[in-house]
Order: structure tokens, then C-alpha cells, then sequence
């Protein structure tokens, strides 16, 4: 199987996309394909730092607006100085593509 991270559908447009619970060596694999996520209690992870609130609360945002666009929503703490995404696919019971292309999306925000 291959995950692409940096195919994304324009805003409005049906892409249909394979929703499937990924095996642990299909993670493993995707997992090398996106900049420092881990697989954690069927949720992929990660945690941002930023040297004030206001660029934490920025990039909760476009976190956000990405995530409004692909119509899947992760999980997100934010504070002082970080944010922490956990993104999972709630009705599949783990990972999948779609996490994968999320967290692809996330990566893009900070580049």
C-alpha cells in the first residue's frame, strides 16, 4: 500500500479515499513518510513548540482550516509555547490513510 502525503484534494472536491484500519507494518511503513509522528493508542501524534501563545493559537488554527477541508478532525491541546495533535479514524477503531494525509497536511502548515 502506498500513503501519499502530499496529494491533496482542492477545497469542496469529493476525493474518495481508502478508510481501512492500517496493519501495525503498514503504520510502521507510512510512519517513515511524515516528519516525527508516532503511533500511539491507535492515534498518530505529535507535539509542536512555538515561542509564544499567540503562534500556538495561529497554528491551532490552520490546523483547523486543513483539517475542515480533508472533513476529518484531530484532537488538539494547546497552550503557552505548544500544540498536540492526536488524529485517529473514530469509526475504523485505529489509523488510517486519512490520518496519514492529515498529518501530511499538519507537516505542511510549519514548512
Amino acid at each position: 500500500m502506498t500513503i501519499k502525503t502530499k496529494v491533496y484534494p482542492k477545497c469542496g472536491e469529493q476525493k474518495k479515499m481508502e478508510r481501512k484500519k492500517l496493519a501495525p507494518e503498514e503504520i510502521d511503513q507510512a510512519l517513515s513518510k511524515v516528519n516525527e509522528w508516532e503511533a500511539f493508542d491507535n492515534s498518530l501524534k505529535k507535539r509542536f513548540t512555538f515561542p509564544n501563545f499567540v503562534e500556538s493559537l495561529a497554528f491551532v488554527n490552520k490546523v483547523g482550516d486543513a483539517a475542515e477541508v480533508l472533513d476529518h478532525h484531530p484532537d488538539i491541546t494547546f497552550g503557552w509555547g505548544y500544540a498536540e495533535i492526536a488524529i485517529t479514524t473514530h469509526d475504523k477503531g485505529g489509523i488510517t490513510t486519512k490520518d496519514f494525509e492529515l498529518a501530511g497536511r499538519i507537516d505542511d502548515l510549519i514548512l
